[in-house]
């Protein structure tokens, strides 16, 4: 689970750059699912990779605008 914490005034350019050029995923990493918060500026982002360090990569191109969070996260329970 990814977690974006918008950075001041940034919302608005966070969707500017997404409406131009997308998520920016490298090859390997991918996008499953999305939530944004109700009247917020986080964004919780479902995703997978086997390699970490891909989410790294995609990161770098959002840290001017993001702060992130990741959370690793297991099975469902009873899963």
């Amino acid at each position: 689970m990814v977690i974006e914490h918008f950075a001041p005034g940034a919302k608005a350019k966070v969707y500017e750059r997404f409406e131009e050029k997308g998520r920016m995923l490298p090859e390997g990493l991918s996008f499953i699912d999305s939530w944004l918060e109700k009247d917020g500026d986080r964004c919780f982002q479902l995703m997978e990779a086997d390699d970490p360090a891909l989410f790294d990569q995609w990161m770098d191109s959002w840290k001017d605008l993001v702060r992130f969070e990741i959370v690793e996260l297991g099975e469902k329970p009873g899963g």
